[in-house]
This record gives C-alpha cells, structure tokens and sequence, in this order.
C-alpha cells in the first residue's frame, strides 16, 4: 500500500479488509502499523487511521475516536483503539472504558515508542527535552513550523524552545537520512541533539498480544 504522509495527516487511512480485529489508530502510526503487520503475518487486524493533523488539536481526539468506534462496531469483533492519551487529559481512557474497547497504555507515542517503564524511569530529567518521531521527522515543517509561524517569524524560536535543551530523536527505523532530517530540526530550533533507537517498544508487543 503507498502511503502519503501528507494524506495520513490531512485523511488518515480507511479500513480495508476483513479481519476480526480493527485497529483505530492515529495517521501518524499508519507506516509502522504496517510494518508490523507485514513482518509479523497479522493479517487479522485490520486498520483506520484517523487524520494525523489532530495531534495539533487533541481536543477533538477522543470525539473522533468515538465517531470510528460507532461507525465500524458492527463490523468487526474487536476493536483496538491505537492512541496513548495523547493530551486528552484522561477523556479518551474514559470514552474507551465507556465503549468497551481497549486502547495503549501510556501518556503519548513517545513514551510507548521507547517503553512505558524506560521513558516513566528517566522522564522527570528530561522536562527540557523536544520528541520527535520518525514521522514527526518527515513531517517536522507541517506539524512544528508552520503552525508554530517559525517559517514565517523565526524570530519566535527562542520564545517557544528557549526553555528547552535538547531535541530527542526517537527512531523506529535506521534511516540515515531520517536521521540527518532530525539533526538538521534540533540546529533549526537551537537545542542539542540525541537519537535513540526505539524501534517500535511497547507498540509491538501490545499488538502482538491481540
């Protein structure tokens, strides 16, 4: 399947298929979802992806969840919601609880990304740091710049990222010019760089377990 980055952001993905199991996920999850079904034979789950553009408004989340969970229940036997709490402040874990579906654990992709115990044990020294993902990388001008105004008034840099010290790439993939894009971020927004190689953590085994 040819995804676009810039349609996962803006449409998200439809469902297609027929497996048991739908996976509800954020667009920005869409690649590595697939992945990871192709790796690992899951041709059970099936998977909808919901516009990766509401990373920028997690006030609508949990709505647009609920709006995917009606939509296609009758469809399927299980369903899977594939977001952390992703700035709902508690409302998506409560819809989902309410809904009867299950969802990831963790406060956002960052955290299940690098593991919900590795990143709790080590987040409290790092309140200066800035996440990247991998597709955050690819998408650093959409989803940082341009709703930040930086590509328009660099000048604002300072005021947004000045209490920040360093940029951390988490990589789900050994990309040398993923790598390099993210390196050139952290130069853009003045803070000192770090790759870690996640892979895909918490993700793959709590799908792995469906």
């Amino acid at each position: 399947m040819a995804l676009s980055d810039s349609h996962l952001t803006e449409h998200g993905l439809e469902a297609e298929g027929s497996g048991p199991i739908l996976l509800i996920a954020c667009g920005a999850l869409a690649r590595e979802i697939l992945d990871l079904k192709a790796l690992n034979g899951w041709g059970h789950m099936d998977l909808t992806c919901l516009p990766a553009k509401l990373h920028l408004y997690p006030e609508r989340i949990t709505d647009e969840v609920r709006k995917a969970v009606a939509k296609h229940r009758n469809s399927y036997s299980k369903i899977f919601v594939v977001y952390a709490d992703c700035g709902t402040g508690g409302l998506l874990e409560a819809a989902c609880t309410q809904l009867g579906v299950e969802m990831v654990s963790g406060p956002h992709c960052y955290s299940f990304f690098e593991g919900n115990e590795r990143f709790a044990s080590h987040s409290e020294s790092e309140i200066t740091a800035f996440y990247l993902t991998d597709f955050l990388v690819r998408q650093f001008e959409a989803f940082i710049l341009k709703p930040m105004g930086l590509d328009r008034h660099p000048e604002l840099r300072d005021m947004y990222f000045g209490n920040y010290e360093k940029l951390v790439y988490h990589a789900q993939t050994d990309d040398p010019a993923l790598t390099a894009k993210a390196k050139t971020a952290a130069d853009t927004l003045g803070l000192e760089f770090e790759r870690r190689f996640t892979g895909y953590g918490d993700l793959k085994t709590t799908l792995a377990n469906l």
